[in-house]
């Protein structure tokens, strides 16, 4: 394949609401520009970018693919990316890496719940952005009402650049307000047949062509001069204007088509080629150390590996964007986050599974390459001389929906854990770990299709049989007053026996607490928890009654029994220990004789101390439109929510509440349910809280049952 220079690139990330024809636009695309010749479907299961068994099947796209066609000489470099929120994380990557987003719009349904969310994600990298509002030829389709909506979620930046002549069925004209033609497109496809505006359609014309070209000139300070001497621009102004208005973000072009049939695609890549903006002419991408690259050749050698995925025949792939220099096959480059160097052995430039090799690239372009040794996404490769940092990362949504999971098979955990683990380095909105404390294999992803997403692969390509279930809750376990308890570990069975006596004392642990008078500190340990909180371990032991080398081995029992709380397992926190008295024996004495001792004696002295269970409370921030806030405040209640606040932003309403981790059990599926897909919400931990009374008693009689199943 031709080099192609900066200049002659450009990078769409297609992106919008599921079933907004994505997938099909980019079909006709890759068409038009002669790289395929012959149209595939999503009905038929054979369209370029959804090549994957999973997408196949689904019939939608779950991760983002690259493509690329031609159009005037220029090559178009196009991500495919998801529609579904779930894969929030392709969209993402996409739209970081794309020069314009261009958005398309499902013309029967308007702005949808992914519609917003496929924004969120531009508004984040404060990209340009283009609509295309698609499937015209439908008999529900309704334009107006779509720009309307536009307008109405985005704002007045929404910009006609064409409007259909009419919709539904026999849908093929339109009038281009940049051309001020009328386009009338083929059934299928290809370059439109260029006509005069019908008179009856004349006026609307030149009222939107006055105004496109008023909010074009708003682009450029010269072309502001320039329009308000001459009242007008020329068609290269117009499109300079518009360019430097989606660079700013001060205007978002809306075009038109229905991409099944081929209507409007031709007449969008001409705007892709001649309006918007080359690598080269949006702003710089930095690094961490501040240093800026322009996409240019002259520019030091970087890249950008923005997603990793697993290909068959190919094994670990990984999607880059050069921002300087030139990327050639043989080429050595350091990556910053691990101080070693890599080098690029083979670059591909692809087309879904189709893949060709290609000698180098040069700065704005996408490509693939394989076998990087230590690459993760979000990794910058770069030349040494400049390797001392990479370029700012990706930064993620956190996981909203947690899940545990166990392999079927035992003997199946550790391959479980390695398979997992390979899908967060394709994927870094999925998490998967071993908890400690919950003893469970955790899995944290975007939602309950994103995980739905993760079993089909356990199921199809891994052929593992997995199980899913609610994870456990992380409480912890302490007291609220002082309490004494005393216990003998004696055991004799011939020989040398088993000899240990502690008395000792607990009080809850709090800022400013105070030693008892009844007997006087000898040594005080202070232990902060890996869990949080902290034990204070003294030492009152008078006149020799416990030698002191038998002191670690209290603690040491103490501590183990603080792992597994005697309420409900959970850790416990903040105690002060005091051991005061006790009784050895000269030769039945022993470390572990005490070390039970102690145990033992901790655990009656933590029962009649006012024991309670502290849960993980999450402050807790829920985004709505405003008609459906009383549906999601009842539900927040019952979850034992204690509402904090309200904000109001633009058409939607924001809930701010302080909930129990418990009650939040697969609560982005309730909301979606609630609000249409259309709540979206937030959620970081704050502190630990007393569990009401009725709750403790149900969470002590079903560890009560457990301890009794595992007898």
């Amino acid at each position: 394949m031709k080099i192609f220079q900066t200049d002659e690139i450009r990078n769409v990330a297609l992106i919008g609401a599921a079933k907004s024809g994505k997938t099909t636009l980019a079909e006709n695309m890759l068409f038009e520009g002669k790289v395929i010749n012959r149209k595939g479907s999503v009905d038929d299961k054979n369209t370029v970018s959804d090549y994957r068994q999973i997408e196949m099947d689904r019939q939608i796209s779950v991760n983002a693919s690259l493509l690329h066609t031609l159009h005037e000489g220029k090559k178009i470099n196009i991500l495919d990316a998801p529609g579904f929120s779930d894969y929030t994380g392709d969209i993402l990557s996409s739209v970081s890496v794309a020069d314009t987003a261009i958005f398309t719009v499902n013309g029967q349904n308007g702005v949808e719940a992914t519609t917003e969310n496929a924004w969120r994600q531009a508004e984040k990298t404060a990209k340009p952005v283009v609509f295309f509002i698609n499937q015209l030829d439908h008999h529900n389709a309704n334009f107006d009402e779509s720009v309307k909506q536009l307008r109405d979620y985005f704002g007045d930046k929404v910009t006609l650049t064409q409007y259909p002549v009419r919709t539904g069925e026999g849908f093929d004209s339109i009038i281009d307000l940049m051309l001020m033609k009328m386009l009338k497109f083929k059934q299928g496809g290809g370059a439109p047949e260029v006509l005069e505006i019908p008179a009856g359609e004349m006026e609307k014309a030149e009222k939107l062509h006055r105004n496109l070209i008023e909010n074009a000139a708003e682009g450029d300070e010269a072309l502001m001069e320039k329009y308000f001497e001459t009242d007008n621009l020329d068609l290269n102004e117009v499109r300079h204007g518009i360019q430097m208005g989606m660079i700013s973000r001060s205007i978002f072009p809306v075009f038109c088509g229905a991409s099944k049939h081929g209507i409007g695609v031709h007449r969008l890549m001409d705007f892709i080629v001649f309006t918007c903006p080359a690598p080269n002419c949006m702003p710089a991408r930095k690094t961490t150390s501040g240093k800026e690259f322009h996409c240019k050749s002259s520019e030091p050698a970087a890249l950008f590996i923005f997603k990793l995925a697993n290909e068959q025949h190919l094994g670990e792939v990984s999607m880059i964007k050069a921002y300087g220099g030139e990327i050639f096959e043989g080429q050595d480059l350091i990556n910053p986050r691990t101080g070693n160097k890599e080098r690029i052995s083979q670059l591909l430039i692809v087309n879904g599974k189709t893949r060709e090799k290609i000698e180098r690239i040069v700065a704005g372009d996408i490509a693939v390459t394989i076998k990087l040794k230590d690459a993760r996404a979000n990794d910058t490769l770069i030349d040494a001389k400049f390797a001392d940092a990479g370029f700012e990362p990706i930064v993620y949504p956190d996981p909203i929906f947690t899940t545990a999971v166990k392999a079927a098979s035992s003997t199946d955990d550790e391959k479980l854990g390695s398979i997992l683990q390979d899908m967060h380095r394709s994927d870094p909105t999925f998490n998967a770990g071993l908890s400690r404390e919950l003893r469970q294999l955790i899995i944290q992803c975007q939602g309950e299709y994103h995980m739905n997403t993760v079993k089909w692969y356990l199921d199809h390509v891994y052929k593992l049989d997995a199980e899913f279930y609610s994870p456990k809750i992380a409480y912890r376990e302490t007291i609220t007053k002082a309490a004494k308890a005393d216990y003998r570990h004696k055991k004799q069975s011939g020989g040398s026996g088993q000899f240990g006596e502690v008395h000792m004392m607990i009080q809850p642990y709090f800022e400013g607490y105070k030693d008892p008078t009844d007997f006087p500190v000898r040594g005080k340990e202070e232990h902060i928890l890996s869990w949080g909180g902290k034990l204070i371990f003294n030492n009152c032991i008078v006149g020799g009654s416990i030698d002191a080398r038998f002191m670690p081995a209290i603690l040491k029992g103490i501590m183990e029994r603080l792992e597994e709380g005697p309420l409900t397992g959970s850790y416990a926190r903040d105690i002060v220990v005091y051991v005061y008295d006790g009784k050895m024996h000269p030769v039945d004495s022993n470390e572990i004789s005490f070390k039970l001792a102690g145990r033992h004696a901790f655990i009656a002295a933590f029962k009649n101390a006012g024991p309670k269970i502290m849960e993980p409370i999450y402050d807790m921030a829920v985004r709505m439109p405003e008609e459906m806030m009383g549906s999601v405040m009842t539900d927040l209640q019952g979850r034992r929510a204690v509402i904090m606040g309200m904000d109001s932003d633009n058409k939607y309403q924001i809930i701010r509440a302080k909930v129990p981790l418990a009650e939040m059990d697969r609560y982005s599926t309730s909301l979606s349910a609630i609000t249409s897909g259309r709540g979206t919400f937030t959620m970081k931990y704050a502190e630990y809280a007393q569990v009401p009374s009725d709750v403790q008693t149900k969470l002590l009689k079903e560890y009560e049952e457990k301890l009794k199943e595992d007898e």
